[in-house]
């Protein structure tokens, strides 16, 4: 007897904490939760952390309350310059009304991302159409980032309870065929501004090298002038002195001379002259005074 209430007191004692443990639920500070029975929301949004109660068979439903990231997917457009490209872009957000996003989505992560994401290109798409592709390339950009931010805000917190932080393109080029194109065309600019650069050099080298030339032929005509001024000058000094030589001392200017003959034609590279003994041109050879040298007796 006393073993048979043993159980059954065991058995109450497990149904009790099992009903504890369905009856409570703790929500930590970076989550949410929605308590339903049987699909239908019951009660408001818990969304303070702490310890909730709730009946056996209710489920509970925990929803992220942390700033949370989406990367839609990429797509292509028309600028408003009727250009074509291609966007990608991401988004930051924060669910705020839990039961809204629960009603429009089910809880259902994947299929609400879809949805964002249409939303968020959708926006874009109206935007860049609207403004040539410079404008997105430039400065002005994010200024077009806080305007689609502002469009996309009000359905998202009206549709999904959700707030959009902010949004954010994260990539937008030319599709590849016309990034290829433009490539293309900037290679031949450059090839182009190199060929031009080259031949400006080019130009540029032959007139400092013509400059140069002329500067050389200049110079040396310069230096031929004075040479041939200094030689002229130095002649005429030379036969300046020879001619107040000779007007001092007759024969001694005759010595020098033909000292100065003798060098010349007596030198390294002497020539063989056939001459009689008695020519002028020995006369010097014999005595030192000039006098031709006595027969002997």
């Amino acid at each position: 007897m006393n073993s048979t209430k043993a159980i059954a007191l065991a058995v109450v004692l497990v149904v009790l904490a099992l009903l504890v443990q369905m009856s409570f639920f703790v929500i930590d500070p970076t989550k949410q939760a929605l308590v339903t029975a049987f699909g239908a929301v019951k009660g408001k949004p818990r969304v303070e952390p702490g310890l909730y109660f709730k009946w056996p068979w209710e489920d509970v439903v925990k929803i992220d309350k942390r700033l949370l990231y989406i990367e839609a997917e990429e797509f292509e457009l028309i600028a408003g310059d009727q250009k074509r490209l291609v966007v990608d872009a991401f988004a930051r957000y924060r669910i705020e009304d839990p039961l809204k996003y629960y009603q429009a989505t089910s809880n259902v992560e994947a299929t609400f991302r879809s949805q964002l994401g249409n939303l968020i290109n959708g926006n874009i798409r109206r935007e860049l159409g609207t403004v040539p592709l410079q404008a997105v390339l430039s400065e002005r950009r994010g200024q077009l980032m806080k305007d689609i931010t502002a469009f996309v805000q009000e359905p998202a917190l009206r549709e999904y309870g959700v707030r959009i932080v902010d949004v954010r393109i994260k990539r937008a080029d030319l599709p590849r065929e016309n990034s290829e194109a433009v490539f293309s065309r900037m290679r031949t600019q450059r090839e182009q501004e190199a060929r031009q650069l080259r031949a400006e050099g080019d130009e540029e080298s032959q007139r400092i090298r013509a400059g140069a030339d002329r500067e050389r032929i200049v110079l040396l005509s310069e230096g031929r002038k004075k040479a041939e001024t200094s030689r002229g000058e130095g002649d005429a000094l030379a036969i300046k002195i020879y001619a107040d030589a000779f007007g001092r001392d007759p024969q001694f200017f005759a010595f020098y001379r033909s000292m100065e003959a003798y060098r010349q034609a007596l030198g390294a590279n002497s020539t063989t002259m056939v001459l009689t003994p008695d020519s002028d041109f020995f006369k010097y050879f014999g005595t030192i005074n000039g006098q031709p040298p006595q027969a002997p007796k």
